[in-house]
């Protein structure tokens, strides 16, 4: 394991970056020269976070965590020269977990490594307008064998979350970032007590939500921006407004509305997921009322949320259920593009071979 260096580390600011990083390099610039991006781009294996996490490192500081570790300690130190030394833009780095940094998660992972400067400006600037409207745009990079890193935004439309190549003949590497937030729709009726605790955790989560309830007071005074709020009359009617393979919570206060929406869910016919929040007994009468509709319930989790939480304080409850949602949830893949077999051998016998990666160029 390579031995660690003592430094004084910048401080650490903790909040996921996600989308909005464009916004943050802007703002660091304007008191900064050079601002250096850290992307979790790849990984085999298991690693702390997910690929597509990023962090950003100045002079002083460093904002967002790639999780944390020995891993972030090295990607601090090597993003740290890059801001105080002109000449390589743009570098990517391979760690394997176990054998070089002793952490227990043991996969693979590639960093991609950039410097931005307030040369960059015009293209962040755009960047971040995008973000911020959640439009389709993918930021496109390339680093050539010379580590310069050239840049250009194009549309996103149908394009994974996130691509990744390398080619470690010449140390050339593309990387394919979506700067919309690529999120499972999730629409929720009601917010009484359980809506008002679940909502602040789904936003925080990767759905796009919206929050639909005929009481226009009902609703808390502080909403976080990324929930969409509906006041609707007639719930029921909403529902032809949504999009395909979106996933539906029933939380509403009127046992007959999510009775209503468990019909035209089920006659809709495209849901990704139905949860509705109530007894065993609840959900025996509405599956046997809708039995003899023809309709079949047998796709409605009823009691939502996962097994083994009996709490009633609507914060657990919104716990088991956002934990059901992710367990439902197909995530990005953990690899965004095979990768070069270098010989590493990680902890198998048949080396790269058993991750099923195979040689890719840039």
């Amino acid at each position: 394991m390579n031995q660690l260096r003592r430094l004084d580390l910048p401080a650490v600011s903790r909040p996921d970056l996600g989308q909005h990083w464009p916004k943050t390099v802007l703002e660091l610039l304007t008191s900064q020269p050079v601002v250096v991006r850290v992307v979790l781009a790849s990984l085999r294996g298991s690693a702390p976070r997910e690929a597509g996490t990023s962090m950003l490192v100045t002079a002083d500081a460093s904002i967002g965590s790639i999780g944390g570790g020995y891993l972030e300690w090295d990607a601090t130190l090597a993003a740290r020269v890059m801001v105080d030394v002109d000449g390589i833009d743009g570098k990517v780095l391979r760690h394997r977990l176990g054998l070089e940094l002793a952490q227990c998660c043991g996969g693979v992972v590639d960093l991609w490594i950039e410097r931005w400067t307030v040369a960059d400006r015009p293209l962040l600037s755009a960047a971040a307008a995008a973000a911020a409207r959640d439009q389709a745009m993918l930021l496109d990079s390339r680093i050539d064998a010379a580590g310069r890193v050239h840049r250009q935004l194009v549309s996103a439309e149908d394009t994974p979350a996130l691509q990744f190549a390398s080619d470690d003949r010449d140390g050339s590497a593309r990387l394919q970032q979506r700067l919309d937030a690529v999120r499972a729709p999730l629409w929720l009726f009601g917010a009484g007590h359980v809506g008002q605790a679940l909502a602040p955790i789904i936003a925080a989560l990767p759905f796009r939500l919206r929050w639909i309830d005929s009481r226009p007071d009902i609703f808390p005074a502080d909403i976080a921006a990324a929930i969409e709020v509906r006041v609707a009359t007639d719930p029921v009617a909403t529902i032809a407004e949504a999009p395909p393979a979106c996933r539906y919570l029933l939380m509403t206060h009127d046992h007959q509305i999510d009775y209503a929406l468990c019909q035209a869910l089920l006659k809709r016919g495209d849901a990704a997921f139905i949860g509705m929040i109530g007894s065993h007994s609840k959900a025996a009468r509405f599956r046997s009322r809708l039995a003899r509709e023809g309709l079949d319930a047998g796709a409605i989790a009823c009691p939502v949320g996962i097994d083994g939480i009996s709490s009633k304080l609507p914060a657990a409850i919104a716990v088991s259920v956002a934990a059901q949602l992710l367990q439902g949830l197909a995530m990005p893949s953990a690899m965004a593009t095979p990768l070069a077999d270098d010989g590493c051998r990680i902890d198998q016998p048949q080396g790269c071979a058993g991750c099923g990666t195979r040689r890719v160029s840039a």
